[in-house]
Parts: structure tokens; sequence; C-alpha cells
């Protein structure tokens, strides 16, 4: 299969467009081979499909068809899985939720939505219980895990138990599914305002990993392991479709240890780890072993990483490594490298997935921009179904970010003559001042190497003189400390005058999401009473200087 070109692979792959249908394929050729795991025994494809079918008749029974949402409030575990598939099966709209969002932050998902089911744990359960007389939709509750049942039968809210369902051992019913039909909403991780549902279709579901077999990063004999959140398109998408596309296993971490990962590598017999940046810059931050290069990886894929960091793993655990993709919840593996290729420069996200992709870079009126100019990332597809289907219930929002036939990314590249490409910022996160552009991503980059700062992130702040001011956001390393002089003299020795910032707030830690990304529209929303304002200290940038 591997040895096959790139466009036979593609078409070979693309019969298959519907989840369901793939997993039954599955189950007739290979029904007792290993298939998914998370924190107890394997389960094969012929076991998913009995529960999972077992859940769908269970929850027809309740009133739950094809096209209705259900929430999952849902870590990493079996049930999680196992859940997934019963909803594909029943055609109804799973809805995954960040496990830490609470208050008006999972009310607002779920009411959006509009959610009919919901599938959580007892800490969900708790919560959602909460919010209940906002949710007049929400009228069937599934507890997973432990629960406390009352003298009525029910637990918390009138919550039944997963187990329960999956007793009554119902047949599911025969549902038909068409590749159009829409698997899951995933909401944006909301780093520039309100979350957004992105409408994912099966198709887009099962084409999310074609360029990942055609380029070698999976292959058909691969067994892979991940810690990503199943909530999350990485873990749910990326890790547990591309297994079910290629018949391969797939082993879930609970929770992500830096310290035994290894361990568990060897244990789940893995030939590719797939997780997020953070999660490999732990592996190398932990003491090291003599037994961490002892495992059968053939690849790992952690990504995003500097050049230097990727360097240091490969060297340090004896495993090749791919770190330059690019994609979003709407368009997954827009870029890519191909396995083994040579490693650019920071930031370098790969090249165009030209068989699934048409890829441009735009100035603001959407007109071309020349090779190593800044412009917006815009996409288009060559197939049906490889992008998002919309945004739920935001027509306006969908138009929004699709003009003139383009998918408008809101991300800043650069494209060089060899056709890769860099990215450079987010577009809503880049700032104006003193007539210049400046990348938050850069000048969070520089300020950095400040050897006081552990974190940091920056943002713009309406200036009074027009365009913005800069607010730098730090967590200092433990024990350090900084005054205001002292930092400003800094700021002017390493960074362009328009960039130094001058707001300046110290802080414990920077509000992230689930998987480690700064969420700066909460930033945005404080104001600058706590920060230090360094020009109104008399600490001023003498424009006139270069260095």
């Amino acid at each position: 299969m591997s040895e096959r070109s790139g466009a036979e692979l593609i078409d070979d792959l693309q019969a298959w467009r519907v989840v369901p249908d793939r997993l039954r394929h599955w189950v007739s050729t290979r029904p007792d081979e290993p298939f998914v795991r998370c924190g107890g025994d394997w389960l094969s494809f012929a076991e998913v499909d009995r529960r999972s079918g077992a859940l769908a008749g269970a929850l027809a029974a309740r009133g739950v068809g094809k096209g209705d949402r259900v929430a999952l409030v849902l870590p990493n575990r079996e049930e999680t899985l196992v859940t997934i598939f019963a909803l594909a099966r029943l055609g109804a709209i799973q809805v995954p939720v960040n496990v830490f969002l609470k208050g008006e932050f999972l009310r607002y998902q779920l009411a959006d939505s509009q959610a009919c089911a919901l599938i959580a744990d007892r800490a969900g359960v708790t919560e959602a219980d909460r919010l209940r007389e906002s949710l007049p939709e929400l009228r069937t509750v599934i507890q997973v895990g432990g629960i406390e049942v009352g003298e009525d039968g029910d637990g918390p809210g009138g919550a039944e138990r997963y187990d329960d369902l999956l007793a009554e051992a119902r047949a599911a019913p025969e549902v038909q599914i068409a590749p159009p039909d829409i698997m899951a909403i995933l909401y944006t991780s909301g780093t520039t305002g309100m979350p957004k549902g992105c409408m994912l279709s099966h198709g887009y579901y099962m084409s999310l990993t074609w360029p990942w077999y055609v380029d070698g990063w999976y292959r058909p004999d691969d067994r892979i392991i991940t810690a990503t959140p199943m909530f999350h398109i990485s873990g749910q998408g990326i890790a547990l479709m591309g297994a079910l596309l290629g018949g391969i296993p797939v082993s879930y971490e609970s929770t992500f240890s830096a310290s035994s990962f290894i361990d568990r590598v060897r244990e789940a017999g893995a030939t590719v780890a797939y997780g997020v940046g953070p999660m490999a810059m732990a592996m190398l931050a932990a003491p090291q072993r003599s037994d961490e290069r002892d495992h059968g990886l053939r690849f790992a894929v952690f990504m995003p990483m500097p050049p230097e960091a990727q360097q240091r793993f490969e060297e340090r655990f004896g495993v090749p490594l791919g770190s330059e993709i690019y994609g979003q919840s709407e368009c997954t593996n827009v870029t890519k490298s191909a396995c083994g290729e040579p490693r650019r420069t920071p930031g370098c996200i790969g090249r165009p997935v030209e068989l699934l992709f048409e890829v441009d870079v735009v100035d603001d009126d959407d007109n071309p921009v020349a090779d190593e100019e800044i412009g917006e990332l815009v996409v288009r597809p060559r197939r049906p179904l490889v992008m998002f289907s919309g945004y739920w219930r935001k027509p306006e929002a969908t138009v929004g970010a699709s003009r003139n036939l383009w998918h408008h990314t809101g991300d800043y590249v650069r494209r060089h003559a060899d056709g890769f490409l860099t990215f450079v910022d987010r577009k809503k996160d880049s700032m104006r001042r003193r007539g210049e552009n400046i990348s938050s991503a850069e000048l969070e980059a520089a300020i950095a190497r400040h050897p006081a700062v552990a974190e940091v992130a920056v943002h713009g702040v309406p200036s009074p003189l027009g365009e913005d001011d800069v607010k730098a956001w730090l967590v200092l390393e433990p024990g350090a400390q900084v005054e205001p002089a002292s930092l400003h003299t800094w700021f002017v020795q390493h960074l362009p005058y328009f960039a130094v910032p001058r707001y300046v707030q110290l802080t414990e830690a920077l509000p992230v999401n689930a998987l480690g990304r700064i969420q700066k529209f909460e930033l945005r929303e404080l104001d600058n009473a706590a920060a230090w304002d360094l020009e109104a200290l008399g600490l001023v940038v003498d424009r006139s200087a270069r260095r």
C-alpha cells in the first residue's frame, strides 16, 4: 500500500467516505484483531462494533435519531471511543466538549449546539446539572462511571447509567448515512472570540489522514499511541480516524506523563507516537534515562516544535520526528512535509497538500502576494468533503470566512520559492504600531529570551494615537524578579523600537485551553489597572536609535 503512488492511494481511500461502513469493513475482514484501547484491555473491531451497536440501539429507544446533537463531556476513556462510533452509526451529530469547561463556557456550547442529550462523566454531569434550567432542549443525560442513584433510580439531574444502556443489548436501527451527512460539531478553540461550531461530515472525517498515509507518517503495519484528547480534532480525527482508515490499532493515554511515556510506548508495542509540541518539550525537560531509546517507534509526530528542539528530540530518543504541518478544524492537513524530508527554518509548515487543497497567499484585498511577502493563507478544496461544511447556526461567519471562493484561515504566512510556507502569525494577533506591522509570535519569541521570563503573551491595546500600543503579559521563572526600568532597558536592547511594549503585566499563569494554546481573548478583556505603563513612568524609546 505504501509503495503505490499518492494519486492511486487517494483513489483507493476515497472509496471509504462513511465511518460506520469502514468499521463494518474491518469487522468482516479482521474481526478479532485489536483496534482501540484506553486504560484497559484492547477492544477488537468486532467488540467496538458490538458495543457501539448496543449503545446506538439504547439511544434510539430514548428518541435520539439522525441529525440530533449529542454532547460528550468525556476525557480519554474506553466509553468515549465506543460512543463516537455509536453516534456515527445512528447518524446523530456528536458535540465533543472540552472537559475543563464550566459555567457559561459549558452552557454556551450546549445551548448553541441545541444538544438533546448529554453523555458525560460525573464531573460533567454535575456541572451540567447546575445549568439545566437554561438548557430546555437537553432531555437525556447519561453518566459514565460511578453514579449515585436516588430513590427514583436516577442519578444527579435524572442521569441514567451508561452501563445500563449497554446492558439493554438493543439492536441498532438501520440508518442510511451519506458522506455529506454531518458527523460532528467541533467548536473552535476560541482564541479570538466566542467559539464557532465547525460542522464536519463523515466524508471529512474519513479524508483527514489521507496525506498521512501518502507521505508515510502512517503505514498499514503501524500501531499508534497518543495522549491527545478525544474532544479535539487531533485525538478524535487524526488518531482515531487514522487508525480506522488504515485498520491499525491505536492506544490512548488517559493523561500524558513525560517521565513514563516511553514505558507506555513499549507496553503498547507502538510504532508511531502522536501528540502536541508541549508534550515532546516536557519529555526533553524530564531527567534522562538509560532505556529511553529502547522502544519500537519508527516515527513520532509532535507539533509545533522549534527545529532545534526537534533535533534534540531525535538525538535523545532515537526516532525521526515530524512537526512541519498546518491545519485547522475547518481544514486539517492543508500543508505538511513528507516523512524523512529535510527540516526547514523555524516556523516552517511544509508544502501544500496538492492532492486535496489549492492554496494561495493573499493581501487584505485578496490579491496574491509575491514569494517572501507576508500574506494570509487561503485554501479551497480540490476534492469533495475534505473541508468543513460551515459554521453551525452562523451562516454569516461561514460567508465571512469564504470570501471570493477561498476559505480565509486568518493566519499570516510567507511562501518561499521552493514552495514551502512559514507561519508568521495569527492575523488577529498581529499589531500595527508606528506604521509597522508587528508579529505577536515573533515578539513573544524575542521576549521569551529574557532570563527571568518563563512564559509570555502579547497583544494590541487601542492607542490614543491610533493603531496599537503593545501589552506584554509575563510569567516569571520561579524566584525571579524584574523592575520596570531594567526590563525596559532590556526591551530597548533586544527589540525594534516600534515593538517595545508600553504595558507590562506580571501574572502567575496565562489562560490556556486543553492543548496549551493561550486564550488571548481572555487577556484582551482585562484592563491595564494592574499593568506597568512604561511611558507613564518616563521610560520612552529613542526612535532614532537602531541599536
